[in-house]
């Protein structure tokens, strides 16, 4: 079965002023789309067809480029709508809390270093916070559409929150002030969906 773009929980404007709708409309409907769109293309007539992303994703031929930027950028996006809700968000909680707590002292600790990676990926791609087998956690960042799914990426675990630092997802709004764009971000982190990500992935 083809991918298939999915369906955002909440209406573009959701997010605002955190995000305003017009970017939220262009990102889903354009980007996240077109990724769609041409991994499916690049999968027909392969046995790629009827895997799952996950396992697309996590023995990739990394020399695949049409599967590798455009299958990172259907996951990574397909992710990055889920930790993020401006409704049933909650707060931070549980397993996870004393994970992240474990891992980086405090949350101003984890904001900060998640801010960090986020920040200063050079050009465009991601920050992460993965969770390894055993429950420990790890911030990183990847260029471009890589995903920490993906073989040899040096940035391993399970990717439980994400956010997406190229230009498409933030410029309309914020111009050239990624950094504003970042600790918008953690207005709109839904921690229920990040720490369901957590249980599923330790």
């Amino acid at each position: 079965m083809p991918f298939e773009l999915p369906k955002l929980k909440y209406t573009y404007d959701a997010l605002e002023p955190n995000i305003d709708a017009k970017t939220m409309e262009i990102h889903h409907s354009k980007h996240h789309n077109g990724y769609t769109a041409k991994l499916n293309a690049a999968i027909k007539g392969t046995p790629l067809e009827n895997e799952s992303i996950e396992n697309i994703l996590s023995t990739l031929d990394m020399s695949n480029s049409g599967v590798r930027n455009n299958g990172g950028g259907f996951y990574n996006h397909s992710l990055f709508w889920e930790v993020i809700n401006p409704q049933n968000k909650e707060s931070l909680s549980g397993e996870l809390k004393v994970a992240l707590m474990d891992a980086f002292g405090t949350f101003e600790d984890f904001k900060s270093t998640f801010s960090k990676a986020a920040a200063t990926q050079f050009g465009s791609g991601w920050a992460w916070l993965c969770a390894h087998k055993g429950g420990k956690l790890e911030v990183c960042a990847t260029p471009n559409q890589d995903s920490p799914l993906m073989p040899g990426i040096g940035c391993g675990g399970t990717p439980i929150l994400g956010i997406d630092v190229w230009e498409h997802a933030y410029y309309l709004n914020y111009q050239n002030r990624r950094p504003d764009y970042i600790n918008a971000f953690f207005n709109v982190i839904n921690w229920s969906e990040v720490a369901k990500r957590y249980a599923a992935a330790k």
